[in-house]
């Protein structure tokens, strides 16, 4: 029988929610206990969830954890990603996985030393329609994908988030807090990025924070950019170009369009598992395809609304302590997760260069996980 592993969760905010909620899905996760900087913080998830509440010291030194999740904010990634491994535990942290190249290398280096497992956020491209989608460009159908375009944008996070200062500053952006969903689905989709060129601006120095909260009508100065059009070559030899804003009210493009020799495919929001994927043969015909039998594509939450969400958190978790365990690549490998920040990093240094900027990382294509490897993560 596979082993449970032990899982401690750093970092009590708005995300911890979903892995506490989601992590009983997983055959081999047991989260057990929570800690974060603000005492109470954590004391409030751990009774809701049943969990034990620590310090962020304790939690470190529990010998019941073999995993800890680092769910604090973008900026402090690294140095609690160090810590956790310092401490002789498998790391695996909220996108983004760190704010440099140098960064990851490190941890990489770490983990290397240490025999532990370092992965990241998202794992939202195991989602039983990305994968799906994946399985259409695999089969050739589609003939090999020349060109693409993927757009993620919007009016901004201070309209629904109550406390988005740290969105706006180094570390965050539309680059780096959703990029990464998209970057990491093309990775799959399409494999590793050879070179970008980007240009960057924002369309306001300061930002009203219109969301019901402590914060409502407080002003925060925005430190990134916060609109970027970049373009990726592929060592595939793709083109594809990237649209990311928080200066957008609205807007008519569809998230991630591939377009291969031989037809094109709709790949949906890869904020979400779920969602439809339509094909079109050669000539533009355009098909939605039924979707498939896939445990990741399967709604399980809002199942009362138009459009219920499937999400399973903790998937990317699940298979790298299950590729531990079988001596294999994990899906959300340290790799991928770091050469997607090459990729956006690099994205945000050819905006501020003008520059072509080639990458200094590359990984293999994440493994595909059809619906039968992903029925044996779960319980």
């Amino acid at each position: 029988m596979a082993k449970t592993y032990g899982v401690g969760i750093m970092g009590a905010g708005n995300i911890s929610a979903a892995y506490l909620r989601l992590a009983p899905l997983f055959r081999n996760l047991e989260v057990r206990a929570i800690a974060d900087i603000i005492p109470e913080a954590a004391r409030k998830r751990a009774e809701e969830f049943g969990v034990a509440a620590q310090t962020p010291e304790q939690l470190l030194k529990n010998s019941e954890l073999d995993v800890i999740v680092n769910l604090t904010i973008p900026s402090t990634h690294f140095p609690v990603s160090k810590d956790i491994l310092s401490a002789g535990k498998h790391a695996y942290s909220e996108k983004p996985f760190v704010l440099s190249v140098e960064e990851g290398s490190r941890l990489k280096a770490m983990a290397a030393e240490r025999g532990l497992k370092v992965g990241s956020a998202p794992d939202t491209f195991l989602g039983g329609a990305h994968q799906q989608a994946r399985a259409i460009i695999d089969s050739g159908k589609l003939g090999r994908i020349a060109s693409g375009t993927m757009h993620v944008m919007s009016r901004g996070m201070e309209h629904w988030h109550p406390n988005p200062d740290f969105f706006f500053q180094p570390g965050g952006g539309p680059i780096l807090d959703l990029g990464p969903y998209y970057i990491t689905d093309l990775i799959s989709l399409v494999g590793p990025i050879k070179r970008v060129s980007a240009f960057t601006g924002m369309a306001r120095a300061e930002r009203e924070v219109t969301a019901e909260g402590p914060f409502k009508g407080t002003f925060i100065k925005v430190g990134t950019p916060t609109t970027i059009h970049a373009i990726l070559e592929f060592h595939s030899g793709a083109i594809i170009t990237l649209g990311a804003s928080w200066d957008v009210s609205s807007h008519g493009h569809h998230n991630i369009e591939l377009y291969g020799t031989e037809g094109t495919v709709y790949v949906p929001d890869p904020n979400f598992f779920n969602g439809d994927v339509t094909i079109t043969d050669r000539a533009g015909a355009k098909v939605k395809v039924a979707p498939w039998d896939h445990p990741f594509g399967t709604a399980n939450q809002n199942l009362d609304t138009p459009n219920p969400r499937a999400n399973y958190r903790n998937a990317g978790l699940a298979d790298m302590m299950d590729a531990f365990e079988t001596g294999r690549q994990a899906r959300c490998d340290l790799d991928v997760a770091l050469h997607a920040v090459d990729v956006m990093t690099s994205i945000l240094r050819a905006g501020e260069t003008g520059q072509v900027v080639t990458l200094s990382t590359t990984c293999e294509r994440p493994a595909a996980l059809g619906p039968d490897a992903a029925r044996a993560l779960l319980r």
